[in-house]
């Protein structure tokens, strides 16, 4: 059996129960070890318990949440302020666990801090006890009854106070708490106040009910960014609206609200509701939870808000690698996972043309992968089948591609002809057989063609204009081969 342990931690024995705790042969290879479980053989469903004992200083994160490690900090009164973000990295950076993102435990986890008896100690799910030991320490329990990925497993201790609060929802109330510095609570009560409860609101609109009722929700307050650790979100945005005060998409959209509470909560559903296998996939984490940005704009401020959000967040796209990486190496795609995945699936929409079909796609792939894991495959295939639309060259232009679809066209008179005018068209920088339909505006009428990499004409009735446009919902490049 593999375990991983990433260096400088170190196993020192390993207790297999089944054998009354007698210790196990086991051989390090870099960061795994092999357990040697000689001829003992294992029946299917059966199940057996390890101890591992392990010691060692663990990795610091230097550039938290990015790089990955413990985060050692003091909060603005010099207190210590302890945390972990290993997503990418690993849990592995601190505990022993297969660490392979799809292997997630059935049943849940629980985790017990201590900590000195003048710190709070919080994890995942609920508060199971809180017991006090020796040496002027408390161990505070707590324990998730879903599954969960390994990275989402997170202590967190500070001088953490809290509030709480019961959210409406479709499953019925949901238990919401709330843990910041102790300083910072009257302060989160105004903050979170504002966006929290209509998040969830238009969250569960789109995507289903909460995952995770049985476990309740949180938000903690960390000395990084923020990270979706499942059912206890990291928030680090120092209660500021945007991303740090910034609009990531230049629209002015992005400003009015909080941009690390609406994002990484919207994780819950994609990343750890609807989980990949493989990170070289993540962009259905990261894409669709970015499109969960555009859906709470639209439900507070409008379509055409957040039509403007999501054209805006193409600023950011770099193209410079494909959004899914290469399989069974650890190894994630293109940071254009949050935008372009974000453009992709709202071009999508567009090709889709019936926003109730959308919605119940999104609803419907949180249902149908309802605490499992997946693949960016199977995501597509679901959405093809559901949609009723040959989506398959659109997703392999954008996921497995690094070009923008470009549509060149030409505009030509008929001689005798005033009242009409030919079109031509085609796509260029575009995969073979990419086939996407597209809406163009052309005398301020809206007008759906379907270009291929072929030039092809058609005729459209009235006054020739100067140019078309492209719906602007689509992510795509559009030329006029007269001006060039």
């Amino acid at each position: 059996m593999q375990i991983d342990l990433q260096l400088p931690m170190t196993i020192d024995r390993i207790e297999y129960a089944q054998i009354k705790y007698g210790s196990l042969p086991y051989r390090r290879e870099g960061n795994m070890y092999w357990i040697d479980f000689g001829d003992r053989e294992f029946k299917e469903g059966s199940e057996h318990t390890l101890i591992v004992h392990y010691s060692g200083t663990p990795r610091e994160a230097i550039r938290a949440p990015w790089d990955g490690g413990w985060v050692w900090a003091k909060d603005s009164l010099k207190r210590d302020w302890i945390t972990v973000a290993c997503q990418g990295l690993g849990a592995s950076v601190w505990y022993p666990c297969k660490d392979y993102q799809a292997d997630e435990p059935d049943n849940g986890a629980s985790l017990a801090i201590t900590v000195p008896d003048s710190l709070v100690a919080v994890g995942n799910g609920r508060l199971l006890k809180k017991t006090t030991g020796a040496n002027k320490t408390n161990t505070w329990t707590w324990e998730v009854k879903n599954p969960i990925n390994n990275y989402n497993i997170i202590p967190y201790i500070g001088h953490y106070v809290n509030w709480e609060e019961k959210i409406a929802g479709e499953n019925g109330p949901l238990d919401a708490s709330y843990w910041v510095l102790d300083y910072n609570l009257e302060r989160s009560k105004t903050h979170f106040e504002r966006d929290v409860k209509r998040m969830f609101a238009c969250f569960e609109n789109w995507f289903g009910p909460y995952p995770f009722y049985e476990d309740s929700y949180k938000m903690i307050e960390t000395p990084h960014l923020g990270m979706e650790h499942q059912s206890a979100v990291a928030y680090g945005n120092q209660f500021r609206d945007g991303y740090l005060g910034s609009d990531l998409s230049g629209s002015g959209w992005g400003t009015k609200w909080d941009y690390i509470i609406v994002h990484e909560t919207g994780h819950e559903w994609f990343a750890n509701n609807v989980t990949t296998r493989d990170i070289a996939d993540m962009w259905v984490h990261e894409g669709f939870t970015t499109y969960s940005e555009v859906l709470f704009v639209e439900c507070n401020y409008g379509k055409t808000a957040a039509d403007e959000y999501c054209q805006g967040l193409r600023a950011n796209i770099e193209n410079n690698g494909t959004i899914i990486g290469p399989y069974g190496v650890n190894h994630e795609g293109s940071g254009d996972m949050y935008f372009k995945g974000a453009n992709l699936l709202h071009t999508i929409r567009q090709v889709i043309n019936n926003d109730a079909k959308f919605k119940a796609i999104l609803r419907g792939l949180n249902k149908e992968f309802y605490h499992k894991v997946t693949s960016s495959r199977e995501v597509e295939d679901y959405i093809i089948k559901q949609s009723g639309k040959n989506l398959s060259k659109i997703f392999d232009q954008y996921l497995r591609n690094t070009q923008i679809p470009g549509l060149e066209y030409k505009l030509a008179a008929i001689p005798g002809n005033s009242s009409s005018f030919n079109l031509q068209f085609r796509w260029t920088n575009v995969i073979e057989g990419f086939n996407m339909p597209l809406k163009i505006v052309v005398n301020g009428k809206e007008q759906w063609i379907s270009p291929t990499d072929k030039l092809q004409t058609i005729k459209l009735t009235g006054k020739m204009p100067s140019e078309i446009l492209a719906d602007r919902n689509f992510y795509v490049l559009v030329s006029n081969l007269q001006e060039q």
